[in-house]
């Protein structure tokens, strides 16, 4: 998320870091190119960094490329990243039983300087890592030896630790990504606590203000403790939003409520936390079932000074390509699927030449394939699949 155009208030700039970073990238690309495989991968590195110490035993729930010699392969990842003003690089090589590789390393003076480098259940420290005894009792050969140095309490580990496990996710559909998952949005709802409602971006009342966005006629919210259907003698709360139509205020369950306000409730909580800590949030398929102008409004509150304070980022997939008038050529990265199952990521502003001018209007060019990454499919080909066009007769083509 490096910013080519630099001169625009919606990038960052650091001390120590010569580039400017964008706040907002969105990825596009046909159905079934690689999108979410990439949304995928940096949720699977916040899942593993925050887990493996405590849920990781005998293999690692990884999943490998599924065609040619991927499964035999070990899965790679290289993240850098700016975690309390120092630029950190971190890496990773699993494959199902072991940690096969990791390292750490950080550039607090733009220098390297190396924390940690592990080969399997060998690791070594920089000199002065004085937590390196703690680490070693806690390592396992699945365990990830940041997970155990968060665990001790290393400042640096601990800072880039806490980074990665604490991305924000919504609308990703692996399910083992989302196991112990609370609702962000509904937290807000349920704490009631007088300090969550002082909080800038963290109480009911602003996830109010901001859901009336996607329907004006919701008036405030409702909690009951009643007991559960499926469990006598237990109580739950149940949460209702409450509409008013005149001079009638009526509660709908939350499943009543259309897919637009569904989606766009469960996008809230984990948006307002990433502005409120500044952290990064990964959104699959950001306009499934919402207007444009409010997937157009939430990647505007990114790109704002104002509402981004802290420095958080969103990366999301779309097909929607009237997003792209919201984003610059350097916002935007291209997916497109291999013959061998794989995806190559390709960055926009990577096309050189008069195709991605800054004056170029993205959503036109794009549509037009000028840069590829969308369906090829004709009107004949349609025909052709619900066989409407009849073969050609033997010997022609």
């Amino acid at each position: 998320m490096i910013a080519v155009d630099e001169d625009r208030a919606a990038t960052r700039g650091f001390d120590l870091l010569s580039e400017r970073v964008l706040t907002v990238a969105g990825i596009y690309g046909p159905n079934a190119s690689g999108k979410s495989n990439v949304i995928d991968s940096l949720a699977w590195l916040s899942m593993a960094v925050g887990t493996s110490l405590r849920a990781w035993d005998d293999e690692i729930p990884r999943d490998a490329h599924s065609f040619g010699q991927g499964p035999a392969m070990p899965s790679e990842f290289d993240l850098d990243l700016i975690s309390g003003g120092v630029r950190y690089a971190y890496r990773l090589e699993v494959d199902d039983s072991e940690v096969v590789f990791e390292s750490l390393d950080s550039y607090p003076a733009r220098r390297r300087r190396n924390l940690l480098t592990r080969h399997g259940v060998e690791i070594d420290f920089r000199r002065g890592f004085s937590e390196a005894h703690g680490v070693r009792e806690l390592l396992t050969p699945t365990t990830l030896a940041l997970s155990a140095a968060m665990k001790v309490g290393h400042h640096d580990c601990r800072s880039v630790g806490r980074a990665i496990a604490r991305i924000g996710m919504a609308g990703l559909s692996r399910s083992r990504l989302h196991a112990g998952f609370i609702d962000p949005t509904m937290r807000l709802f349920r704490s009631g606590s007088d300090a969550a409602e002082s909080q800038p971006f963290g109480d009911s009342r602003t996830a109010l203000n901001l859901l009336r966005f996607a329907d004006p006629g919701i008036d405030t919210f409702s909690l009951r403790d009643e007991e559960s259907p499926y469990d006598e003698g237990l109580q739950r709360r149940r949460f209702r939003l409450v509409h008013r139509g005149g001079n009638e205020a009526v509660a709908f369950d939350f499943d009543d409520e259309s897919a637009g306000t569904r989606k766009w409730f469960r996008l809230l909580g984990p948006a307002l936390a990433a502005l409120r800590n500044g952290r990064l949030l990964l959104i699959d398929e950001i306009d499934a079932s919402l207007h444009p102008r409010l997937a157009t409004r939430l990647l505007e509150s990114f790109q704002d000074p104002e509402t981004n304070r802290h420095g958080a980022q969103l990366l999301f997939t779309s097909h929607d390509v009237s997003l792209l008038n919201s984003l610059n050529r350097d916002e935007v990265w291209l997916t497109q699927k291999g013959p061998d199952g794989t995806t190559s990521l390709t960055a926009l502003a990577e096309f050189s030449g008069e195709r991605v001018r800054k004056s170029l209007n993205l959503e036109r060019a794009y549509l037009q394939g000028r840069f590829g990454a969308i369906p090829e499919v004709d009107q004949a080909e349609v025909r052709k699949a619900l066989g409407l066009l009849a073969a050609p007769p033997d010997g022609q083509e």
